[in-house]
């Protein structure tokens, strides 16, 4: 247990330097660097950001700790599995960068608009940057990190808790000690104007943390949720601009209260409808097998008339009305346990690239732009051309139809 602990612990400071922690933390040595000379507002600082860790620690040690009882088979990082959880990170993580580069203050001051040594605030800034530091680190595995986890997560609940104590606590440490023992940070360098272009600086890997996680995301939950969240990201920058504006002119004595509505409605805006959006778009796990055959002239000549009906689905990435009609039709249970049932070959020719034979093929049809869809029976008869907006009941007639079955 106690080589565990020790593991946990040197893992712990170790993960500091990792990538994805590494956009977080900076902010904490930006905080550092401006209380550099201020023993006693850098105690403060410190002992939020060492809270914050151990408190957000033991909440997620014991969340993993609680659903290992309950028979579910997560690991280390299991919130991170959530594109919720991904998707309101990212938003968090784009609000910081926005921060950073001046577009809104948080805590600002009437006294301290526009200076960067901004105190009012700072335990509960120093805790949330803590917090999010745990969040965001458990994708990461350090160096004896890895062993110490494995070895917690069999044993009882007082021993996995006590080493996952000891990775907060490494993970704390470096910075804490720094904040409370104010004789070891005599090395920083004093604050100056140098900070604003710092600070500035500091956004940008905040926007690659940002990026990464909507990579992510994308993976997890598809095209719709990267639609969601690239929306959300839009409006919710547009609501920081406001809010810095409704900042500044509260500061010049202008009504501003107006302003600071609008940001409040355009943030519920963003945040309320998040869950369902992102939720519907996650891919369904029971979704009938469906065989994507790459579309060429070749395949439609040879299977057409053949005793199988052939759907042709021209679409594109950029196309809009594609991407919805993929979401709200093609890919819905219905219309792949119709396209199973039916036998239907499924051509998928794709046109984000330019490519002479689909713009050849799509004259020949008679469809002169995105999306075009086309049903080709099975007995060799004239091709159908479905609406450029679907619904599943029309596709599935149009199999049915095509194919001679009964869906």
């Amino acid at each position: 247990m106690l080589t565990a602990m020790l593991a946990a612990f040197a893992g712990g400071i170790i993960l500091n330097f990792m990538p994805c922690v590494f956009p977080i933390i900076s902010l904490k040595a930006l905080g550092l660097i401006r209380h550099a000379q201020r023993p006693a507002q850098t105690r403060k600082e410190g002992l939020g950001f060492l809270l914050g860790c151990v408190i957000t620690m033991m909440a997620l040690a014991g969340g993993l700790l609680a659903l290992r009882a309950g028979g579910t088979a997560v690991g280390w990082g299991f919130q991170l599995q959530s594109p919720l959880v991904i998707a309101f990170l990212a938003l968090v993580i784009l609000g910081a960068a926005l921060n950073l580069l001046g577009v809104f203050e948080v805590g600002l001051s009437m006294q301290r608009a526009g200076e960067i040594s901004v105190e009012r605030g700072a335990f509960v800034r120093s805790a949330l940057t803590g917090a999010l530091s745990i969040i965001v680190a458990t994708p990461c595995a350090a160096p004896f990190m890895a062993g110490a986890i494995g070895y917690a997560l069999v044993q009882s609940p007082a021993v996995a808790l006590a080493i996952f104590f000891s990775l907060a606590l490494g993970f704390a440490a470096p910075f804490s000690l720094i904040s409370l023992f104010p004789a070891l940070g005599k090395a920083l360098p004093r604050p100056g104007a140098w900070m604003s272009t710092l600070k500035h600086g500091l956004a940008f890997p905040m926007f690659g943390a940002f990026g990464w996680l909507v990579w992510v995301l994308a993976e997890q939950a598809g095209t719709t949720a990267l639609a969601a969240i690239l929306a959300a990201a839009v409006v919710l920058s547009f609501a920081a601009w406001l809010y810095g504006m409704a900042q500044r002119r509260r500061i010049a004595g202008k009504r501003h209260a107006v302003l600071f509505a609008v940001t409040a409605a355009l943030t519920l805006a963003v945040v309320i409808p998040l869950p369902a959006v992102i939720n519907n778009g996650a891919p369904l796990q029971t979704m009938a097998k469906v065989e994507e055959v790459k579309w060429s002239p070749q395949t439609v000549a040879q299977y057409r008339g053949h005793g199988k009906a052939i759907f042709v689905n021209f679409t594109a990435s950029w196309c809009i009305t594609c991407q919805v009609n993929e979401r709200t039709s093609l890919s819905t249970q219905t219309v792949r346990e119709a396209l199973a049932r039916t036998g239907t070959l499924y051509l998928v020719a794709d046109s984000t690239k330019f490519n002479a034979d689909i713009d050849d093929a799509m004259g020949e049809l008679g469809g002169g732009s995105l999306p075009l869809y086309v049903v080709y029976p099975a007995d060799g008869s004239a091709p159908q051309i479905l609406p450029q907006v679907l619904t599943p009941t029309i596709v599935v007639n149009a199999l049915a139809q095509a194919s001679g079955k009964k869906t």
